[in-house]
């Protein structure tokens, strides 16, 4: 089974996948009684969610566009399951704040909403409130395409115009299969969260590939360590999906969760001597899972393996293109410029190492990640750039005094406070993507050719005292 899901992910064999997707709108009435959430939801009854939510935006006449402003995982998979039936195009946020959806509005337009928070969805976009149907309104004969796009995607929108990204069914389903297979993931796992299902990580780990295993996942997300730790343990749950900032919390000593078969990270670079805890405490090395919303997963690597490098998935095959690494996968989303052999660059330098593996060696189009979260420091920039009173603006990234994050300073010129840049800043940019150093100053000096000269700015904000510019 896994060599076929191998050479379907490859772009052979493409009626197996067929065959696999096709299954997804036929559910058998034993999965049928079957929890998705541990004593929420069955396999049924977010079948008759999707329904009901077919049979609501039919109603109203043309294809909707459905925005998942929710964090239920139920309603998640309900919503998607509704989408290939061809009842709507989905999009899912990067964030619920109502400055975010309405970026996100302005760029794409949406005219219907699934939210949690409704009080921040933009007037006139209609509310839907999912109520169950009937099975038999969601008829696998009209699943949609698998290569049509039906989900989009957003990056970087807290930090200026958001980046969309599409998803075809083939994309998502695709990964799930593959990742199911690979880490032997079954109908007897539970999966214990502690990311929301909006992005493109959580959607995959808490949502798709639980889904089409058959197994079950714990309702809600959970952050506190000792939420975590008690929760697993109550539940013998088999798989965690968290992220660094996480398992940073959980290095703890009363850490213990033997019932845990594996544990995933994604969404940043997990410290080291935090995998290293988990390890002691637990017996598992964490698997840490490279990629991004556009690519998909393109590698993983554990703690236990000893190296610093990544191994590509075997479905994705990989080149080095200058210093950038090039990835050729189903995963990656239709807006990738590929090559003339359907290569994607990414935004990552990289470095061969032996055994088919890289090492990832940095960004090199500006975006970092804080939080989990990517920040295109350019758009942030352009965002103060913006402001009264500012003539002029740096924005860069800083080394983290603690972990392998990044710290984002500004450097502003021009007649205002920190506290009045920072105001002005709140109401521009999500929290993560605010410059957690700044200074002002009269002006910014440039090279004889008029660039920034990055590394006197980077020893500004390392000196103990501001230098004159």
């Amino acid at each position: 089974m896994f060599n076929e899901i191998i050479l379907t992910m490859a772009g052979m064999q493409k009626d197996h996948f067929t065959s696999l997707y096709n299954k997804i709108l036929a559910p058998s009435k034993t999965l049928c009684h079957k929890d998705f959430t541990l004593s929420g939801y069955s396999y049924g009854e977010v079948f008759e969610l999707a329904a009901g939510i077919k049979k609501i935006l039919s109603r109203r006449g043309g294809e909707k566009t459905l925005c998942l402003c929710t964090e239920k995982k139920a309603v998640t998979a309900a919503c998607i399951l509704a989408s290939l039936s061809g009842a709507c195009q989905l999009i899912l946020p990067y964030s619920f704040s109502s400055h975010a959806l309405m970026e996100m509005y302005e760029a794409v337009g949406f005219n219907a909403a699934i939210s949690d928070h409704p009080e921040e969805i933009p007037s006139g976009v209609e509310i839907i409130t999912p109520l169950p149907g009937s099975m038999a309104d969601i008829i696998p004969e009209e699943i949609r395409n698998p290569d049509e796009p039906f989900l989009r995607l957003f990056t970087g929108g807290s930090t200026g115009k958001p980046k969309v990204w599409s998803k075809s069914p083939r994309n998502l389903f695709a990964e799930a299969f593959y990742l199911k297979e690979k880490f032997a993931i079954s109908e007897k796992d539970l999966f214990v969260p502690t990311v929301p299902p909006y992005h493109i990580y959580g959607l995959l780990f808490s949502v798709l590939v639980p889904f089409v295993a058959h197994a079950k996942v714990l309702p809600d997300i959970y952050t506190f360590p000792q939420e975590i730790i008690s929760t697993t343990n109550k539940h013998k749950a088999t798989v965690l999906v968290s992220v660094p900032i996480h398992y940073r919390a959980l290095k703890v000593n009363n850490l213990s969760a033997p019932s845990l078969k594996i544990a995933f990270s994604s969404s940043g670079v997990l410290n080291r001597s935090d995998a290293i805890h988990f390890q002691k405490k637990t017996g598992l090395g964490i698997t840490e899972i490279y990629g991004s919303t556009e690519t998909g997963g393109i590698a993983s690597r554990s703690i236990s393996e000893h190296t610093e490098s990544w191994k590509p998935a075997d479905v994705v095959s990989w080149k080095i293109s200058g210093k950038r690494l090039s990835i050729q996968s189903a995963f990656a989303s239709p807006e990738m410029e590929r090559d003339a052999d359907g290569f994607c660059v990414t935004g990552d330098e990289v470095q061969q190492e032996k055994g088919n593996r890289f090492v990832l060696l940095g960004r090199a189009d500006g975006i970092v990640k804080v939080a989990g979260k990517r920040v295109d420091l350019l758009d942030v920039q352009n965002k103060i750039l913006e402001l009264p009173t500012v003539r002029d603006a740096v924005v860069i990234a800083l080394p983290a005094e603690k972990g392998r994050e990044s710290v984002i300073a500004a450097l502003v010129a021009g007649n205002l406070t920190e506290i009045q840049l920072k105001k002005m800043m709140q109401e521009k940019l999500e929290p993560y993507a605010m410059p957690r150093r700044i200074k002002i100053v009269s002006s910014i000096t440039r090279t004889a050719t008029g660039k920034t000269d990055f590394r006197r700015i980077e020893q500004i904000f390392s000196a103990k005292k501001d230098k004159p510019l």
